[in-house]
């Protein structure tokens, strides 16, 4: 493998790692179009170098968001579960269901999230029920915008964790990366700070990739010449990317997230139509 291409991996790694560590999505979102629409990469060779950005990138950016409280690892065990048993059934029910049609219902998913998200929930994050403190799911962390500590409660687990199970059965039937509807979920449903569901995606993401990356590390679609420059410029990127959200505004990430949020469900939609632009991570 030539210099230039080791340095192209690298420098396309370290870019859409630190996109995905500050919005709490998947790398590969990202990574894999570009690979195959830029680099001329197989998409398996594509799909085999984001799950090891998703990996480089959750391990990275772990020890900041920790050390910062903003993960809540509780939270991201008990979500985990819902999102494993939705993939697990959207693997059942691979080739049963129309794609066209998972594409448009994706499409106007990522829609409505954005739209939720750009509402103002003030009042909302006030209500305090406590129904379940006995979870132990509740945390805070210092936020240097106001200067303070903030304190959370989750809200509507219920409703969090269907929303999990929906983002894991999509992931599944579609091929793409939960994150994209991990965040919008936390921050809708259970009410999180959008720090909090960020760092936590970011967590929860590198889970299950891991489990992913065995099969493909087995099957020796995951090379060194391909694996090595992703996981050094995903490792450089997620951290830059956990510094960016230590210190960007909360209603700044807000905007960006609901910005992505959008181009990916005009993408879907588009894909429901047979426009598409690149194969999709898996």
């Amino acid at each position: 493998m030539s210099t230039g291409l080791t340095l192209w991996l690298f420098g396309v790694a370290a870019g859409t790692s630190l996109l995905g560590g500050v919005l709490g999505m998947a790398s590969g979102i990202f990574i894999v179009p570009v690979l195959t629409l830029f680099g001329h990469l197989d998409i398996r060779s594509a799909i085999g170098a984001s799950l090891v950005s998703v990996i480089a990138c959750s391990c990275a950016s772990a020890a900041p968001f920790l050390q910062e409280r903003l993960t809540n690892v509780r939270l991201a065990i008990v979500l985990e579960t819902a999102t494993t048993l939705g993939a697990l059934t959207g693997v059942l029910l691979v080739g049963i269901v129309p794609t066209a049609g998972l594409f448009a219902l994706f499409g106007a998913v990522l829609l409505l999230a954005a739209a939720q998200m750009l509402r103002t929930r003030q009042q909302a994050a006030q209500v305090r029920s406590g129904r379940w403190r006995a979870w132990r799911l509740d945390a805070s962390y210092p936020d240097p915008e106001i200067g303070a500590e903030v304190a959370y409660e989750v809200h509507r687990l219920p409703a969090g964790m269907g929303l999990m199970y929906l983002a894991g059965l999509l992931s599944a039937l579609l091929g793409i990366g939960s994150g994209v509807l991990k965040v919008p979920a936390m921050d809708t449903a259970l009410r999180l700070p959008i720090k909090v569901s960020s760092a936590t995606s970011n967590f929860m993401i590198g889970v299950t990739a891991a489990a992913s990356a065995v099969a493909y590390f087995v099957r020796g679609i995951i090379t060194a010449p391909i694996a090595a420059p992703v996981a050094l410029g995903s490792v450089l990127g997620a951290l830059l990317g956990a510094r960016i959200l230590l210190r960007v505004p909360s209603a700044r990430l807000r905007v960006m997230f609901v910005i992505v949020l959008a181009a990916l469900a005009i993408e879907m939609i588009l894909n429901a139509f047979g426009v598409t632009f690149a194969h999709r991570p898996a």
